[in-house]
């Protein structure tokens, strides 16, 4: 059997569909960018962790397909959309000739996503999470609807930059926000995020820093260890 490519899965247009359809009903309910953009950053972050902590290659194209395809299910609904697009993806991977074991690997990656339910579970699972939750920049703003009374809206639109690092085996968050909302505006919606990139990056023997505007804002050792 063939192995599948992220170019395979990116290029298909059924699953480009299902990834508009996704974006176009969260912007519908007044959610940020979900489409090309988000996914495409995910893909990427997700394989560049995986390679700097020097994964097989396959492990590394099979993260960056996980991302590519993590959040069709919100054409279903927003919630459990992680359970909802992985049971759709199995049989459209199958039928692109991807093999069971992988389609499994990539299906439990997608439904262990979400931070009300999900866990890691593989490598591939593990940056998928982080990957998807560090995710946070202005880009990610509808511009044409931004409400600056929605705190999400707010808290993406006052990050100019983010920047990922994989060094010594920690993985490195850093946001530079301006002053359109605060760090805490930031926690309010995104602490329980943060603390699954920190279960992710144990899963995968590293430690996972965070950093707003050069303050750390979580502790990288292990507790226990003190």
């Amino acid at each position: 059997m063939q192995e599948i490519t992220f170019d395979d899965v990116r290029h298909d247009e059924n699953i480009r569909v299902l990834v508009d359809n996704a974006n176009h009903c969260l912007e519908m309910i007044g959610y940020t960018d979900h489409g090309p953009r988000h996914v495409g950053y995910v893909s990427k972050i997700a394989g560049e962790i995986l390679r700097k902590l020097s994964m097989p290659q396959r492990r590394i194209e099979l993260a960056r397909i996980a991302g590519w395809v993590h959040d069709i299910g919100n054409m279903i609904n927003r919630k459990h959309h992680g359970l909802n697009g992985a049971v759709m993806l199995f049989p459209i991977l199958c039928d692109l000739g991807m093999s069971v074991t992988e389609s499994s690997e990539i299906c439990s990656a997608v439904g262990s996503h979400e931070e009300e339910t999900g866990n890691p579970v593989s490598d591939i699972s593990a940056a998928l999470i982080i990957a998807d939750k560090v995710d946070a920049h202005r880009a990610r703003v509808r511009l044409k609807k931004y409400d600056m009374n929605d705190i999400h809206d707010r808290v993406n639109f006052a990050i100019q930059e983010t920047n990922l690092t994989v060094v010594d085996n920690t993985i490195t968050i850093e946001y530079t926000m301006d002053a359109h909302a605060s760090p805490m505006d930031f926690l309010s919606i995104y602490l329980t995020r943060m603390q699954m990139c920190e279960k992710s990056a144990k899963f995968l023997g590293c430690k996972f820093a965070l950093y707003i505007n050069d303050v750390k804002l979580n502790r990288w050792d292990d507790p226990d260890d003190v």
